[in-house]
């Protein structure tokens, strides 16, 4: 007879938990760069060559 009873899949719950942690809060880390940084910068970016593009158009005309 044993005092303490042998702790069996605590280790594989607990990886499993970690896992899904992780790669949940990894996933959300992604999607708010790309929605919440990249596209707004990439759109930013790319309506400022547009004004660059028509006003050398303008010059040029």
């Amino acid at each position: 007879m044993s005092a303490i009873a042998p702790i069996t899949g605590k280790l594989r719950k607990q990886l499993f938990t970690d896992l899904g942690v992780s790669l949940g809060l990894g996933i959300a880390a992604g999607y708010y760069f790309w929605y919440g940084i990249h596209l707004p910068a990439a759109k930013k970016r790319d309506v400022f060559y547009a004004k660059l593009e028509a006003q050398k158009l303008e010059e040029s005309a």
